[in-house]
């Protein structure tokens, strides 16, 4: 799996944590639930990442 990819995966879950993050703070729902949305994307695609290296060994 490529560095990039996996670099991209966790941006990803970090950008969720901030939405999420500035949702609350602004008791905005829409960005809180976006947030948890872009952060599960992220850790399922991390996930992945995970099990394609087991299997390449």
């Amino acid at each position: 799996m490529a560095t990039e990819d996996k670099a991209a995966h966790k941006a990803t879950e970090v950008k969720g944590k901030v939405k999420e993050g500035l949702g609350r703070a602004t008791d905005d729902e829409e960005l809180e639930t976006e947030g948890h949305a872009d952060q599960a994307k992220g850790n399922l695609k991390q996930a992945g990442d995970k099990v394609k290296d087991v299997f390449k060994k």
